[in-house]
C-alpha cells in the first residue's frame, strides 16, 4: 500500500501523427522511472493523413488505447503532427521585450506555409544561446482542431507541447545524466517512417531543430541515405554559422532500434562524428500491466504489448512529452 501512495504517475504524453498513434504514461516510485502505461497503434494503409476519415480514426484509436491501456487519469500533453509545425532560427531582434513577439512575426510571416495572418497563426519563440531565436508556428485552426479531437475522445489537454522540446527532454532525462553531459553539444535524430526529426541541444538548451523528409521507409535505398547525410551536413553547417563558439560533439540516435543499426553507422561514418543509440524503453522499468500477453491483446484487438524486443516503435517523443 505505502509503495502505491509513492508512485507518482506523470501526463500522458500523445504522439499522435499522420502515420501512427502513440502514448505513453511514466510514473516515478521513488527508485526511478517506470513505463505505467503504454499504447500505440499505426493508422491502417487505407485512410489518407490529415482526412477526416484520419480524425474519425484518431478518436476512436485514442479512446480504445486509454480504455484497454490501464492509463491513470485522463490528463494528456500533446504534440502537433510534425508537418504542421513551421520552425526557422533568426537572430534576436534588438527591440524592447515588450515588442519582441510582434517582431520576430514580422521577421518570419513572408515564410510561413499557410496564410499569415497575425491571427491565424499560433506562435511560440524560443531564446537561445549567442542571441539566436528558434521561431515555432502553426495555424490556429489546425490547433483548435487537434484540440477538438482529444475532447472527442474524452481526454483533456494539460498542454500542447512541440517535437524538438519532447526530443530534448528524453535525452535529458535518460541519456545526458553524467556531469560532462551538462556542457556538451549532441545532434539528436529520431528516424521516423517518412522523416528524420533533427534537434541539437546543450543538455535542455535547444540549440537546432528541423525536420527533413527523408524516413526509414526509404533508408534501404542508398540515394536516399546519401541524402539524408548531405541534409545533416547541412544541418551541421547551419549551426556553424549560428554558434560559431562552439562544435557538435556526437550524434545520439533516439530512434532506438526502430531503424536497423547498418543504417545507424552509415550515418555516423559519412558524417565523421561519434555516435550512440539512445533506445528510451531500455532505459525504463515496465510495469507489469504493460505487458499483457498477445493472446490477451489479441482477444482486446488492441496493440497493447510493450516488449523491449519489439523494433518498430519510437518512444523518445511520448515519453519526453509525458515528463514535461
Amino acid at each position: 500500500m505505502f509503495e502505491l501512495l509513492k508512485n507518482h504517475a506523470y501526463s500522458i504524453g500523445v504522439d499522435a501523427g499522420y502515420e501512427s498513434v502513440r502514448l505513453a504514461q511514466l510514473g516515478n516510485n521513488g527508485k526511478g522511472l517506470t513505463l505505467m502505461a503504454g499504447n500505440y497503434k499505426d493508422k491502417p494503409a487505407n485512410i489518407n493523413p490529415n482526412s477526416s476519415d484520419w480524425q474519425k480514426w484518431v478518436i476512436e484509436t485514442m479512446r480504445l488505447l486509454t480504455i484497454y491501456g490501464d492509463f491513470r487519469g485522463k490528463e494528456v500533453i500533446a504534440a502537433m503532427p510534425t508537418d504542421e509545425v513551421f520552425i526557422d532560427h533568426i537572430k534576436r531582434p534588438k527591440v524592447e521585450d515588450g515588442k519582441l513577439q510582434e517582431t520576430i512575426f514580422s521577421k518570419i510571416k513572408q515564410k510561413l506555409p499557410f496564410e499569415s495572418l497575425r491571427e491565424n497563426t499560433m506562435m511560440q519563440y524560443i531564446l537561445m544561446e549567442e542571441d539566436n531565436v528558434m521561431v515555432l508556428a502553426t495555424e490556429r485552426r489546425k490547433v483548435e482542431r487537434h484540440l477538438a479531437v482529444y475532447e472527442e475522445a474524452g481526454l483533456s489537454i494539460k498542454s500542447i507541447g512541440v517535437w524538438p522540446i519532447a526530443m530534448t527532454n528524453s535525452y535529458v532525462r535518460f541519456f545526458g545524466r553524467r556531469q560532462s553531459d551538462a556542457k556538451a553539444v549532441v545532434m539528436l535524430l529520431c528516424i521516423e517512417a517518412d522523416c528524420t526529426n533533427v534537434v541539437v541541444c546543450r543538455h535542455s538548451n535547444l540549440l537546432l531543430a528541423r525536420s527533413i523528409p527523408v524516413g526509414f521507409r526509404r533508408l534501404d535505398d542508398e540515394q536516399a541515405v546519401t541524402r539524408l547525410v548531405m541534409e545533416l551536413t547541412a544541418c551541421k553547417r547551419q549551426y556553424s554559422l549560428m554558434y560559431r563558439n562552439s562544435h557538435i560533439e556526437r550524434l545520439l540516435f533516439l530512434s532506438g532500434r526502430a531503424t536497423d543499426k547498418d543504417i545507424f553507422a552509415m550515418i555516423a561514418k559519412q558524417l565523421e562524428m561519434p555516435a550512440q543509440v539512445g533506445d528510451c524503453l531500455a532505459a525504463v522499468e515496465i510495469a507489469k500491466s504493460c505487458r499483457l500477453g498477445a493472446a490477451e491483446a489479441d482477444r482486446r484487438e488492441t496493440p497493447a504489448v510493450i516488449d523491449r524486443r519489439d523494433p518498430r516503435v519510437n518512444w523518445a517523443v511520448a515519453f519526453g512529452l509525458s515528463l514535461l
